[in-house]
């Protein structure tokens, strides 16, 4: 399975995999506690069959060696992150990484600190192309 094979996670998969990530890999256990401190009302039952969902599309891998098994992730944040902005840009920006960024710094003022990392980041790139 490539990973545009791998279908783009919903919401509630989304919170679990920022867990995940976080820290390396978890159990089930770990992965409530953790979405408790966020979303009080997440149920255990609800974490356990979100995983088997995850699971069974290819998002994350389980190691059953354990009594308690343990939950990684199939793609790294980054690459994950990355599929899920291109699938954007393609179906909301018509392909334009420009209208993207423009309806992003158009919606959400950024702070100093974030304009500073983006400037940054344009440096970067410019630098990269001469």
């Amino acid at each position: 399975m490539t990973p545009r094979d791998v279908p783009r996670p919903t919401d509630a998969e989304l919170a679990i995999l920022r867990v995940i990530w976080r820290l390396g890999s978890a159990t089930v256990r770990e992965i409530h506690d953790a979405l408790l401190q966020d979303q009080p009302k997440t149920g255990y039952t609800t974490v356990l069959k979100i995983l088997q969902i995850m699971t069974d599309k290819g998002i994350v891998v389980r190691d059953e060696s354990q009594r308690a098994h343990v939950y990684a992730a199939k793609e790294s944040e980054q690459s994950t992150r990355g599929r899920l902005v291109r699938h954007l840009v393609d179906r909301a920006f018509d392909g334009s990484a420009t209208a993207l960024v423009m309806q992003a710094l158009s919606t959400k003022k950024a702070s100093p600190n974030e304009l500073a990392t983006i400037r940054a980041m344009l440096e970067k790139i410019e630098g990269e192309r001469r």
